[in-house]
C-alpha cells in the first residue's frame, strides 16, 4: 500500500527512529551566523585602544562574559539542537549549572585577592611584578577626589 501524500514513501514521524523534528530551516541557522559575528565584533572591539580609554576594565570583562555566554547558548541550542531535545536535558544541564555557580561563587574571590598576603619571597617569583607604593598611594587617592595627587610634594 503507498501513501499517496508521499508518492510511496513514508513520512517519517515522532516515533521513528533518526527523527529529529523540524528545526526551522536555514533562515534559522542564518540569523543564529549573524548573532555570532556581531557578538564576536562586539568582543574585538574590547582591544582597542579607545575601548580602554572609554570603559573601566570591570566593564570590558563583564561584556566579555556576558559575549561569551551568549555565544556559547547561541552554539548549544541551534548547533548543537538542544532547543529540540526534550526536556531530560535540564536534568543533566541543572546539577552542572550549580556546580559552575558554586565554583565561580568560591575561586573568584580567592583569585582576586591572592596577593594580599604574599611575602617578599612569594613577590619575588610572582608572575605579576609588585605594585609600587606609588600605584598603591594612586589606587587609594583616585577613590578621594579631595586628596592631592600622590605625586604632589610638600616645598616643590
Amino acid at each position: 500500500m503507498t501513501d499517496q501524500r508521499t508518492h510511496g514513501q513514508i513520512e517519517p514521524g515522532h516515533g521513528d527512529p533518526g527523527y529529529h523534528g523540524e528545526h526551522g530551516g536555514n533562515q534559522k541557522y542564518i540569523v543564529v551566523f549573524v548573532a555570532l559575528c556581531v557578538l564576536t565584533t562586539l568582543s574585538f572591539l574590547t582591544y582597542f585602544n579607545w575601548w580602554d580609554e572609554s570603559f573601566s576594565p570591570g566593564v570590558s570583562r563583564a561584556l566579555m562574559m556576558a559575549v561569551s555566554c551568549a555565544k556559547a547558548l547561541l552554539v548549544m541550542l541551534f548547533f548543537m539542537h538542544l532547543l529540540w531535545e526534550a526536556n531530560w536535558k535540564y536534568v543533566l544541564t541543572f546539577p552542572a549549572l550549580m556546580m559552575s555557580v558554586f565554583l565561580m561563587a568560591m575561586l573568584v574571590p580567592d583569585i582576586g585577592l591572592r596577593t594580599r598576603h604574599y611575602s617578599e619571597q612569594r613577590w619575588l617569583h610572582a608572575a605579576t611584578p609588585r605594585p609600587s607604593s606609588r600605584d598603591l598611594q594612586r589606587e587609594h587617592n583616585a577613590g578621594d577626589p579631595d586628596e592631592p595627587p600622590a605625586d604632589h610634594e610638600e616645598g616643590h
